[in-house]
C-alpha cells in the first residue's frame, strides 16, 4: 500500500502546493456534481460550477487547452442547465428525462465535429502540440462537449458520452501527472454507468422535487 501512495504522490514532485490543494478540492466537487447528476438532483450545477472554475485555472497552467475550454464551457452550460432543469411543466412537476430526438442527434454530430475542428485550430494557433496527448485531448473535448449539452437538456444519452470520455481520460491524466484527476475519472466512469441505469428507470417521469 505504501508503494502505491509513494508512487501516487511522486507525481507531484516539484508541483506548487496550492495546485495540489486546488486539484483535490476540484476533484471533490466534481465527484459531488456527478453524484448529484446521477440522482437527478439540482445540486449538480452549483457543485459543478465550483469544480469547473478550479480546473479552468489548473488546466491552463498544465497546457491542456482543450480540457481547459471544456471546463469553461461546463461553467456556462451549468447556468443553462440550471435554468432548464428548474423549468416546470405544471404547478408541481419539473421537466422529465427524455431520449434524444432525430434533430438532437444531428445537432450532436455537428457539435462533435465543430468542437474537434475548433480545438484543433486553437492548438495550432498557440502551437501547443504535445505528441499524441494533444490529439486525445481534442477527442475527449468533443465527446464531453456533446455530453454536457445533452445533460443540460436532461437527455438519457448524455451518460454514454460521459462513459466513453471518462474511460479515455483515466490514462490521459495519469500520463500528464494529474494522478488525483485520473482517479476522479475512474470513479466518474463507475458513477456514469449507474447514472445511465438510474436515469433509464426514470425516463419520461416528471419529478416533483430536484433535491433528492
Amino acid at each position: 500500500m505504501n508503494l502505491i501512495f509513494d508512487w501516487l504522490f511522486s507525481q507531484y514532485d516539484g508541483v506548487p502546493a496550492h495546485y495540489v490543494v486546488l486539484e483535490i478540492i476540484g476533484v471533490v466537487f466534481g465527484f459531488l456534481s456527478v453524484w448529484y447528476s446521477k440522482r437527478e438532483n439540482i445540486l449538480v450545477y452549483p457543485t459543478g460550477i465550483i469544480s469547473t472554475a478550479i480546473f479552468v485555472y489548473i488546466l491552463y497552467n498544465y497546457g491542456l487547452l482543450g480540457d481547459m475550454m471544456i471546463n469553461a464551457y461546463y461553467f456556462s452550460m451549468s447556468i443553462y442547465g440550471w435554468y432548464v432543469w428548474t423549468r416546470k411543466v405544471d404547478a408541481t412537476h419539473f421537466i422529465a428525462i427524455t431520449t434524444t430526438t432525430g434533430k438532437e442527434k444531428r445537432i450532436s454530430i455537428v457539435l462533435f465535429i465543430a468542437t474537434m475542428v475548433f480545438v484543433y485550430m486553437v492548438y495550432e494557433f498557440f502551437n501547443k502540440w504535445e505528441s499524441w496527448v494533444s490529439y486525445v485531448d481534442i477527442l475527449t473535448t468533443a465527446i464531453f462537449f456533446v455530453g454536457m449539452w445533452l445533460m443540460a437538456k436532461k437527455k438519457l444519452e448524455n451518460w454514454l458520452y460521459w462513459i466513453i470520455g471518462d474511460i479515455i481520460s483515466v490514462p490521459l491524466y495519469l500520463y500528464k501527472g494529474l494522478a488525483f484527476t485520473s482517479l476522479q475519472y475512474l470513479i466518474f466512469t463507475v458513477i456514469a454507468i449507474y447514472g445511465y441505469i438510474a436515469w433509464k428507470k426514470n425516463l419520461n417521469k416528471n419529478p416533483e422535487t430536484l433535491l433528492k
